[in-house]
């Protein structure tokens, strides 16, 4: 989640919970220009590529981790289009943003972009690894 208002923080927490997604990281934390760049790089040199920098340095951001069958592509679902006001009613970003570079959440676009950006900013040890007694009654086979 990016530069979320607090206002914004546990709604979009709630959503993933109830959909049934487990999540496993979760911190709050300002970002270096230099991660952010990392993260961005794809970007660089583009027009919003310095502006979307300078966003997220403006203080904190929630960073999370959701673990569940087919979380990439039902997350991004979930989070809407990217340009808000292309976005469904009941997304998140349909629900809680305007502009394009104020869309309020981030969401990885593949599993091996998932995969890169966890990398980035997480250290192994913050990320959990549990079992929940819910799950018998959200999947029908074990989820691993």
């Amino acid at each position: 989640t990016r530069r979320c208002p607090k206002r914004t923080y546990w709604p979009i927490l709630e959503r993933f919970e109830r959909r049934g997604y487990k999540l496993i990281a979760l911190k709050l934390f300002t970002p270096s220009k230099a991660l952010l760049e990392e993260h961005y790089g794809e970007h660089k040199g583009k027009p919003f590529f310095e502006p979307l920098v300078n966003y997220m340095l403006m203080g904190p951001v929630v960073c999370m981790i959701w673990e569940g069958l087919d979380i990439v592509k039902t997350g991004r679902k979930m989070l809407g289009a990217t340009k808000p006001l292309n976005s469904e009613p009941g997304t998140i970003r349909g629900d809680y943003s305007i502009e394009t570079g104020r869309n309020i959440v981030h969401g990885s676009d593949s599993v091996e972009s998932a995969e890169r950006e966890i990398k980035l900013w997480f250290k192994p040890e913050e990320i959990q690894n549990y079992k929940r007694d819910c799950d018998k009654w959200i999947y029908e086979k074990p989820f691993a």
